[in-house]
């Protein structure tokens, strides 16, 4: 009986929700998943990785990771679809009159090869056995690109010749596009012809990071003096009247034709003309 009562209770407050409680309850949920979507945007590559794998370790996802693995740059690449698209990509690009897909030789081996993840994907003549996953041929997103190696978005689409990408399904849950990434080795290259030399782009790394420092500083120390100024108030009296100039005698300038006259407290200078 007490149950009942206790449901009936429930149902009855939550009945009695006015218009205003419900518009509340609903721009919160709002922007909880707001915030949700922004913190998962700043996600690195590693972190992206760690969090599709247990998704699909977990057994909620509709994919498993059999018949995947890791691209080097924290990313699971499914061997069925990207041996899907090598084999369009390689027919389009290296095939001869007679439709028969030619050999290319690895740069790195010596030995041919038909079918290549990097020959199809970025124009790289390595053969699938000799890809270093985990430095030179390692994936990297737009955004590591853009931040790691202060690459712009016209360095990566305008520069000839563009660098081209590996179109992924992006693991956000409220991302719209795909996922582009690049090849690390590509992407050290472009960064080396904009910026001329190792050296010179370490030295706007620093110089970046000195520049971030010093503005994290300033506003660090605008709030400081905000909290003395609203605690010890009766020190900080704003003058809230406006300035009233009390002006030298003119002097006729010259070489202008004008009459000037200066403030003696504030220094602003007053030229003029006289009919």
């Amino acid at each position: 009986m007490s149950a009942q009562m206790s449901t009936s209770g429930s149902a009855k407050r939550s009945k009695e929700l006015t218009a205003e409680e419900l518009s509340r309850i609903e721009r919160n949920r709002q922007k909880a998943l707001l915030l949700r979507q922004q913190k998962q945007q700043k996600l690195t590559a590693h972190e992206l990785y760690s969090l599709e794998a247990n998704h699909q370790h977990s057994g909620t996802g509709s994919q498993s990771t059999v018949g995947a693995h890791d691209s080097g740059g924290g990313f699971l690449v499914d061997s069925d679809d990207e041996r899907d698209t090598t084999d369009s990509q390689s027919a389009n690009t290296t095939a001869d009159d007679n439709g028969v897909s030619e050999a290319v030789k690895c740069e790195e081996c010596g030995q041919e090869f038909h079918k290549s993840f990097l020959w199809s994907k970025f124009s790289v003549k390595t053969c699938d056995s000799c890809r270093d996953l985990k430095d030179r041929h390692s994936l990297v997103t737009r955004t590591e690109a853009k931040s790691e190696y202060l690459l712009k978005d016209c360095d990566l689409d305008k520069r000839p010749p563009p660098l081209r990408y590996y179109a992924k399904k992006n693991p956000h849950e409220f991302a719209r596009g795909d996922m582009k990434l690049y090849l690390r080795s590509q992407v050290e290259d472009r960064a080396l012809e904009v910026w001329g030399s190792e050296e010179a782009l370490e030295e706007e790394r620093e110089r970046r990071v000195g520049k971030g420092r010093k503005r994290k500083e300033k506003q660090y120390e605008k709030r400081l003096k905000s909290l003395r100024m609203s605690v010890r108030s009766s020190l900080y009296t704003r003058d809230t009247v406006g300035h009233n100039h009390d002006f030298d005698d003119e002097v006729y300038n010259e070489e202008e034709d004008r009459y000037e006259k200066r403030c003696k407290s504030c220094g602003h200078l007053d030229s003029y003309e006289k009919m």
